[in-house]
């Protein structure tokens, strides 16, 4: 069948570029070519510029494909990288696969030509497998392989150890490595990224998204879908997502710029901090922050140790924190309905109310001794005091304001609480320039980390790593 049929070709040019990771892998091996597949090899051949001499090898070879067909590419280890090609290229991949090993070792020339790689047709497109020797040693090997694919297809991508750059593709795209980083252009299709431990960027993704790292950092523009991100200890930082989004970190921070619909984000110490958030919003941090500039659907905000700061206060929002202040503007009329509950254990709760807002006041100070509560002068709530012969040091605000309407409680053991006349200009003023503060910090997050792993996408010449 044509459709199996491979052509070896060599390469045009020759891959000087330093290469990601080495493996400490044995020297014995067999060499293996599919009979679906033919790869030429050149001769090895001697890298001057390492400070450690080096031989080089390369491989490389093409198969048939059609527009939309899925790639399958399975390699022990090397990094990947993946390019799309132009559409009067549309009916095949091409691959070349850069070797090099260390010239003075043992067995220098035999490790190279112990690596191979073979591709065969499937059902539904290509498979392509690369492997390397098959017992572990002493030899060093390095191995970058290099895909040109049509730029509809869908791509199965893995590898045991080493980085993953993907260029736009418009199919379904999945990438896993061991333990190396992961960056992608614009994917058409639904994406699954997943590292043992390296950073993950990728631009947009027209529909829904996994990412999850053992560690690293997760930097993504806009998902169009649903997405799922969790890493160990990284930071998250997204866009925007249509979609209904949960983010996860066990300690780093999380930032998304636009929430499209439902949101839960956790993370075990760091900061919280969202834009927009049309739908349900859940937020839990164990040790920092909570920001929200403006909120359309319910809101449940939770953190053990940081201050919680809401700008514009559209519907029932339930806040608490253990170890801060809580700050929010009101805005009038809402456009959600529902009690509005802000605790504080040991911090100070400011809330700015618009002067027409309907709504019934409770607040509480539980240890009034040493704290009050303030209001102002626009606001006819009764402040009351509990009997300090008793033994109870309690003050109290309530009132109905123009009528009132949905309650708002406010509770705080050993903090103050302020009622604060709002200024609508104000307001939306502070609003644009937390939103537009955001953007800029979006913007300098993904270029100081494609900068980052563009980086440590090059390796060391030496053999120290």
């Amino acid at each position: 069948m044509t459709r199996g049929k491979v052509t070896a070709r060599i390469p045009r040019r020759d891959f000087r570029k330093p290469l990601g990771g080495f493996f400490a892998l044995s020297l014995a091996a067999v060499l293996f070519l599919a009979a679906s597949a033919s790869a030429r090899r050149q001769p090895a051949s001697p890298n001057a510029n390492q400070s450690n001499p080096r031989l080089t090898s390369d491989l490389s070879g093409s198969i048939a494909t059609h527009e939309g067909d899925r790639i399958h590419v399975k390699t022990d280890l090397g990094s990947i990288s993946i390019h799309t090609q132009s559409s009067d290229k549309s009916d095949k991949v091409d691959y070349r696969v850069h070797l090099e090993t260390e010239a003075s070792q043992k067995d220098a020339q035999q490790l190279l030509k112990s690596f191979t790689i073979s591709a065969r047709a499937t059902s539904d497109g290509v498979f392509l497998k690369a492997e390397g020797p098959q017992r572990h040693g002493a030899g060093r090997l390095w191995v970058t392989l290099v895909l040109d694919i049509p730029k509809n297809s869908s791509v199965d991508v893995s590898t045991g150890g080493g980085n993953i750059d993907a260029s736009q593709i418009e199919g379904h795209v999945s990438l896993s490595t061991a333990g190396g980083n992961i960056t992608a252009g614009d994917i058409g299709g639904p994406a699954h990224l997943d590292t043992g431990g390296g950073n993950i960027i990728a631009k947009n993704v027209a529909g829904e998204l996994s990412a999850n790292t053992g560690g690293g950092h997760i930097t993504i523009g806009s998902v169009a879908g649903n997405a799922t991100l969790h890493t160990g200890g990284g930071h998250i930082r997204v866009a925007s997502v249509q979609g209904t989004a949960y983010f996860e970190t066990g300690g780093g921070n999380i930032t998304l710029e636009h929430s499209g619909a439902e949101l839960t984000a956790e993370t075990g110490g760091g900061e919280i901090e969202v834009g927009e958030a049309a739908g349900l919003v859940r937020a839990r941090t164990s040790g920092g922050g909570i920001r929200v500039v403006r909120m359309f659907g319910p809101t449940d905000l939770e953190t053990s140790g940081g201050s919680i700061y809401l700008t514009q206060v559209d519907s029932a929002v339930k806040a608490s924190t253990s170890d801060g202040g809580i700050t929010a503007w009101f805005v009038a009329p809402p456009k959600g309905s529902g009690t509005c509950e802000l605790q504080s254990s040991s911090g100070d709760i400011v809330v700015h109310l618009p002067r027409e807002l309907a709504v019934t006041i409770d607040a509480q100070v539980q240890k009034g001794g040493d704290h009050r509560v303030i209001v102002d002068p626009a606001f006819p709530l009764k402040v009351s005091y509990d009997d300090p012969s008793k033994g109870v040091h309690t003050v109290r605000a309530e009132g109905d304001l123009n009528g009132g309407g949905e309650l708002l409680r406010l509770r705080t053991i050993a903090g103050n609480i302020r009622f604060v006349l709002s200024d609508a200009n104000t307001q939306l003023e502070m609003s644009r320039q937390q939103m537009l503060r955001l953007r800029q910090q979006m913007d300098r997050s993904q270029q100081n980390r494609e900068q980052k792993m563009e980086q440590q996408s090059q390796p060391p010449a030496d053999d120290s790593r």
